[in-house]
């Protein structure tokens, strides 16, 4: 008796309307799953599986949830056998991709009314890197943004955030008010001994020059812990 090897169909094989490419020409983006997006920046998939069942492996190791993807490294990509290093390119560049869309500078320069506001408008800066960076937006008396700027980066458990420089952003901008932020990449969103010294201080130097610091958050993940909000400013 011969025994027939089992083959899995290729993406060819399927109907038209359920390929990726076509489906997204034919009943548009929103049609399709984000393990048929995926296939799409991946082209190929290998000799047993498709592309779809190739970016269905990606995200399961990324346990399906696309801020966790986004956390993948090109090496950590390489390591899932079928995945090389130009198909890891490719899915690193559309997430960054994404990720500074958000990030867009819109035409009307947004106001700030509380923390959630501040959260949105700096979260996407400090989403998805395994580093600490500090962070400031500077606005005027009206609360809209004049401009939010990264001052210093650091390792993964601190960094260094000069006065000087912050005030000198402030003074150049002529901003009346700044908001501070910071991410903390191990997920804890306490306020540390030196967090709270470092807000203290800025608040005190601020004082003199006519300007208020308004909130500090720091960020981890999709949340985040408001000085303001906690009453700690």
């Amino acid at each position: 008796m011969v025994i027939m090897e089992e083959k899995t169909l290729g993406i060819k094989s399927w109907s038209p309307e359920d390929r990726p490419r076509e489906k997204l020409v034919l009943k548009g983006r929103s049609s399709l799953s984000d393990a048929e997006l995926i296939a799409i920046l991946l082209g190929t998939g290998t000799a047993t599986l498709s592309a779809v069942d190739l970016a269905k492996k990606i995200l399961a190791q990324a346990d399906n949830n696309l801020h966790k993807l986004a956390n993948l490294t090109i090496k950590d990509l390489v390591k899932i056998k079928g995945i090389g290093e130009a198909k890891a390119i490719s899915i690193v560049a559309a997430l960054e991709l994404g990720r500074r869309r958000k990030n867009a500078d819109a035409d009307v320069k947004p106001k700030i009314g509380s923390s959630r506001d501040a959260f949105d408008l700096v979260k996407s800066e400090l989403l998805d890197i395994q580093h600490e960076e500090f962070w400031v937006i500077l606005m005027n008396r009206a609360n809209r943004v004049l401009r939010k700027q990264k001052i210093s980066l650091g390792g993964v458990s601190g960094t260094v955030a000069d006065p000087k420089i912050i005030f000198k952003l402030a003074l150049d901008e002529l901003a009346t008010g700044i908001i501070l932020a910071h991410n903390h990449p191990s997920g804890n969103l306490e306020a540390s001994f030196a967090d709270i010294q470092l807000t203290t201080k800025l608040k005190e130097g601020a004082r003199l020059l006519d300007i208020q610091i308004l909130d500090h958050l720091i960020i981890a993940g999709q949340r985040y812990f408001s000085f303001a909000d906690e009453g700690m400013i």
